[in-house]
């Protein structure tokens, strides 16, 4: 079974399942994938969160509940897992811009969320420009933090990340230990071994001693998949990811390693259009 093949039998077991409290762990196992994987991929590829995709869904279920039916408001918000008539009608109102009773009066426009089905390009219209390279393990040292992946904390807290890093001026300071054979900071992201979580580093590649302000460690040897960047942040970053999954994965014949990921910076100026960064994806 192909990963698309795999992402989309996750996606049909989400919609077979609606009305029931699942979990990420549940969805991603569908996808035979890990949870940080399977979040990964399904983002990019959709410009929404699995919790997001999910209430989506709920809620435009429960608005066709509302307009062909004479279920109680309060019935219909316990269905689609909502504790209290009050938390639903905020979710709703959130949603179709008006509540649950002037829905069912036909008042105002509702926001329909389509079940998904994922469909990826073969051939891409913009060349990707990439190289294939085997490297070494290679010391890092940087700041490292671990994020939930359950309620999917990874997303919102890792920019956040970049922005403290920043601000204090700490990726300068990795810019000057930078040493080793990789040039650049780098965003490393690894899958936690409890499965749940991962541990995301800001870092830059070193040789010798770690200052005492920083923690190290190594980045496994890894046959890598190495995409150009070109453009400012962070839409050429994500327009490249994007590229991956919906056009290279599918047709490269590789798979994703497993092991950690990473995203290379330059020093170049993040808002110009000449700006140079790569994506480093390790592959089998």
């Amino acid at each position: 079974m192909s990963w698309v093949d795999s992402l989309q039998k996750a996606i049909d077991f989400m919609e077979d399942h609606l009305l029931e409290d699942i979990s990420i762990e549940q969805i991603a196992k569908e996808a035979n994938a890990s949870m940080y994987h399977f979040q990964r991929a399904f983002s990019i590829l959709t410009d929404s969160t699995v919790g997001d995709y999910l209430r989506r869904r709920r809620l435009t279920l429960a608005a066709h509940d509302l307009t062909k039916s004479d279920v109680k408001v309060i019935e219909i918000a316990y269905k689609y897992g909502y504790d209290t008539p009050e938390a639903f009608t905020k979710a709703f109102r959130r949603q179709h811009g008006v509540s649950p009773t002037e829905a069912r009066k036909y008042s105002g426009k509702l926001q329909s969320y389509n079940r998904l089905v994922i469909q990826v390009n073969l051939k891409g219209v913009d060349p990707m420009q990439y190289r294939v390279e085997e490297h070494e393990s290679f010391q890092i040292v940087g700041i490292r933090r671990r994020f939930s992946l359950e309620n999917e904390e990874n997303n919102r807290e890792i920019p956040k990340m970049w922005d403290e890093i920043n601000a204090k001026g700490t990726d300068q300071v990795l810019f000057s230990l930078n040493n080793g054979a990789v040039k650049g900071v780098l965003g490393v992201c690894a899958d936690h071994q409890d499965g749940k979580s991962v541990e995301y580093w800001i870092a830059a590649a070193h040789e010798g001693e770690v200052p005492e302000e920083f923690e190290s460690t190594y980045v496994p040897k890894s046959k890598w998949a190495i995409f150009e960047v070109h453009g400012p942040m962070p839409h050429s970053m994500q327009n490249v990811w994007k590229q991956i999954y919906s056009e290279w994965f599918p047709s490269s014949g590789y798979e994703h390693a497993g092991t950690p990921e990473v995203e290379l910076y330059t020093e170049d100026d993040p808002f110009s259009s000449d700006c140079y960064s790569e994506v480093w994806i390790p592959i089998k």
